[in-house]
């Protein structure tokens, strides 16, 4: 029950806050809703009184005075209806948005590499749409309790032990509060299998897989993978729900007994004379009354401690976001003076003593290139996302111009950069939205925006999209312009080169959908940028022809700077990198 009472006090704190009037307008609404039936029944009774004594007129005034009651209840829970609805509304989209803050409110993406944190994601995202019924359920929760009281206060008049009859059904609701948290259980130990389940379907569904499944006739294998993790869901919330229905039905059978001893009781008042046909219609119609009570609220308690589930959940995607370290507050450079420098930088991801990056220590110049090479696993990428800010370091420093990074304000200093990453972001809104998000500000400056375009050689883009810049791309929620890896990639360029003063441009295996000689080009461009301004380029390939162009080549080997110079001296050392660049070389000339 302690998860069902923090969820109704947080549901009831943030409708509150949200919108106090409508939270009291339906409050209101239904308390005169839910008293109108207790009322109704003791009208009900007194007017068949009247109707046996052969009191025409009171029995005619106690009759409308039943059809007003009856009316009122109608007629408050419609209006309260209308009310809750639109509260609810405010907090499933206040809960959403207090998500979307758990998830993007770190400028790192540590959190992200937790499979914890993505099966917590995909519980709060079954559950979201349940908080709309939750704050119902609260409401109508605390009109079936004011209900039981006064039906309990009406029923002690008739004879005090049946003031007990609300009471038998606490038995029924505790054990309906079990059964709920059975049934949780259960989905919540099915969540990887629902993760794999859905993207079994994704990866037979999407395009960009398929073609693969289908080429290697995995058609089936898929298929048949999808159906064991779906049996494997569904089999264990069966399961919960089934011992969780053995439960609830042991609760409601205690009640159906109490139920029928209240009858009983009655019915031998009545047959000793105690009590008149009006008290035996009032009890019978109050029982009748708590029995459909018990069976509201039972239904109630259920999607409320749903709820309390989802406010769980929303606690514990917050424990799994790293804890915000101090921040720092000083702005990044204008222009880059020395450069960015690591001092005996380390990383291991979080939960894991494997370092990535080890002992970590080079320069990147203002003004120049360097080129980032070494095996796959070598840790490129992963000292590409701590220079942008989205790890930080387990040892050792980053200092750019002098300044630790971790002093700088993180927001600022991602301002500054200007990235292409391997595994680029394929932003499936209109065309305009895709490459604006680049630099916010110009999302409307359709010249800026053409500019980048151009830059990114991706001008003819915009032709083949209807509606050109405000044209739709992609085909992930709508009937958009399809393009192919490297064109997409250009609009990833595109969002980068809108970046005019960057103080670390980067680029990260920009290979991935670029041909060579596009790479070549790009590469080109970035490396003249850097030498033509205040800032340095970082440009990660596999590609030695266009690496060997760089101003520096750093060789990363199994964590560790194996070599730096420039093409030529590394060539000259003979060691890693000259064994890499001339295997490569090899398989063009042989």
């Amino acid at each position: 029950m302690r998860t069902v009472t923090a969820s109704a006090r947080y549901l009831l704190a943030l409708g509150w806050r949200l919108s106090p009037g409508r939270l009291l307008t339906s409050v209101g609404l239904l308390a005169a809703g839910y008293l109108a039936a207790p009322v109704a029944a003791v009208l009900l009774a007194a007017f068949t009184e009247a109707a046996l004594g052969g009191r025409g007129g009171a029995a005619l005034t106690l009759s409308v005075g039943i059809g007003l009651v009856l009316v009122l209840d109608l007629t408050m829970a419609h209006f309260a209806h209308l009310s809750y609805y639109e509260l609810a509304q405010l907090q499933q989209l206040a809960i959403s948005r207090e998500i979307a803050d758990a998830v993007n409110g770190s400028p790192g993406v540590e959190a992200h590499d937790n499979p914890r944190f993505g099966e917590t994601l995909t519980q709060l995202a079954d559950r979201i749409f349940q908080v709309r019924a939750a704050m119902e359920a609260v409401l109508l929760l605390g009109g079936s309790l004011l209900q039981g009281l006064l039906t309990a206060v009406v029923l002690a008049g008739v004879d005090p032990w049946l003031a007990l009859l609300p009471l038998a059904a606490v038995p029924a609701v505790l054990a309906g509060s079990r059964a709920q948290r059975i049934a949780d259980a259960a989905r919540a130990g099915s969540a990887s299998e629902l993760q794999l389940a859905r993207h079994l379907v994704e990866a037979g569904t999407t395009a960009a897989t398929a073609k693969e499944i289908r080429l290697f006739g995995a058609r089936q294998a898929v298929t048949e993978r999808h159906g064991a993790a779906w049996r494997g869901v569904t089999d264990r919330q069966l399961g919960g729900e089934l011992r969780g229905a053995l439960v609830r039905a042991a609760g409601q059978v205690w009640f159906a007994a109490a139920y029928g001893a209240a009858i009983l009781i009655v019915l031998r008042r009545a047959a000793r004379g105690e009590a008149g046909v009006g008290e035996l219609v009032l009890t019978l119609t109050l029982a009748v009354q708590v029995g459909g009570q018990v069976a509201a609220a039972l239904g109630q308690l259920g999607r409320l401690q749903s709820a309390g589930r989802i406010i769980e959940l929303l606690a514990e995607l917050r424990s799994l976001v790293p804890a915000k370290e101090a921040a720092g507050h000083a702005a990044p450079p204008p222009a880059l003076r020395e450069g960015i420098r690591l001092e005996h930088v380390s990383f291991a991801y979080p939960g894991s003593d494997r370092k990535i990056l080890d002992d970590v220590s080079l320069f990147l110049p203002a003004d120049s290139s360097t080129a980032l090479v070494g095996e796959n696993g070598a840790g490129k990428s992963t000292l590409v996302k701590l220079l942008c800010g989205l790890y930080r370091p387990t040892a050792g420093r980053i200092l750019v111009d002098g300044t630790d990074l971790a002093d700088l304000d993180p927001e600022q200093w991602q301002e500054r950069l200007a990235t292409l990453f391997q595994d680029f972001a394929r932003v499936e809104l209109t065309l305009r939205e895709s490459v604006g998000i680049g630099r916010l500000e110009a999302l409307d400056d359709d010249a800026a925006l053409r500019t980048a375009l151009s830059d990114a050689r991706a001008e003819a883009l915009e032709a083949k999209v209807p509606g050109g810049l405000d044209g739709l791309i992609g085909r992930g929620y709508g009937d958009g312009q399809e393009f192919s890896g490297g064109q997409w990639q250009s609009l990833g360029l595109a969002r980068t080169v809108l970046r005019s003063d960057p103080l670390l441009l980067v680029l990260d295996e920009p290979a991935a959908a670029l041909d060579a000689s596009a790479e070549h080009s790009l590469f080109e461009r970035f490396a003249a940028a850097a030498s033509s301004g205040s800032a340095t380029t970082l440009f990660v390939s596999h590609r030695f022809s266009t690496v060997r162009l760089a101003d520096r080549i750093v060789v990363l080997d199994g964590g560790r700077v194996a070599e730096v110079g420039s093409h030529q001296e590394l060539m000259d050392r003979q060691g890693l990198y000259q064994e890499m660049f001339d295997l490569q070389a090899g398989a063009y000339t042989a």
